[in-house]
């Protein structure tokens, strides 16, 4: 969180260290769900959040990823709504807690906080623009390569450089690429069958980065 307290004077950052708690979630835990009053301002300190949606029919779809050192959970609580969409933990996670109001009125006094979350939001509202397009624009191949691209940019890779940090289960791969997980089965069984990865259970290893990125960009 060192950005968060560099907008900070070592007074308020004094007081902040008070008020923030630390907790430590298991895989597949849920942090809040859809339709709770928000009154936590949450930043992922070690490990992977996804941020989701029910849909129709009760479908999940993945609105984005949380990387270290990120902040969410806090848009509903400015504009005074529910939450709109829920956040679950990918594996372990260690995440930060501080209280929304304490928050706000540290913003009301400090106008380089006030900016800093400006930004925050800006930057992600920038994001959903681009993945709503590809969303609905790309075909499944296209969406499936830019999402095994974002994964890559999101959380990295293993040692050997080519394998996947983060491993998702099959579900969760197409909610993040807005298809059935049957369509996402068999559009990595063909781009495995095209050389461009290699799967191994849930571990994936990008061999043809290069050609996934052009799938990706023609859609």
């Amino acid at each position: 969180m060192s950005d968060l307290f560099d907008c900070l004077t070592e007074e308020e950052q004094e007081q902040l260290e008070h008020v923030i708690s630390i907790e430590t979630y298991d895989k597949n835990k849920t942090i809040y769900n859809e339709g709770q009053i928000p009154d936590q301002i949450f930043c992922l300190l070690t490990g992977k959040v996804k941020i989701f949606k029910l849909g129709v029919g009760g479908r999940c779809q993945t609105i984005r990823l949380i990387k270290p050192v990120e902040y969410f959970g806090y848009r509903p609580f400015i504009t005074r709504q529910h939450c709109i969409s829920s956040a679950a933990t990918l594996e372990s996670s260690v995440i930060a807690h501080l209280p929304l109001p304490y928050l706000v009125s540290l913003i009301q006094k400090n106008n380089q906080l006030a900016w800093f979350f400006i930004q925050q939001l800006a930057e992600a509202l920038g994001k959903a623009d681009e993945r709503t397009v590809s969303l609905t624009q790309k075909h499944i191949n296209g969406r499936l390569a830019e999402a095994l691209i974002f994964l890559k940019d999101s959380y990295g890779l293993e040692e050997d450089g080519c394998t996947l940090s983060i491993h998702m289960s099959r579900e969760d791969l197409a909610n993040l690429s807005n298809m059935t997980t049957s369509n996402a089965i068999r559009t990595l069984s063909a781009f495995s069958n095209d050389k461009l990865i290699a799967i191994d259970g849930r571990r994936i290893k990008l061999i043809n980065e290069k050609e996934l990125q052009r799938i990706s960009m023609l859609g």
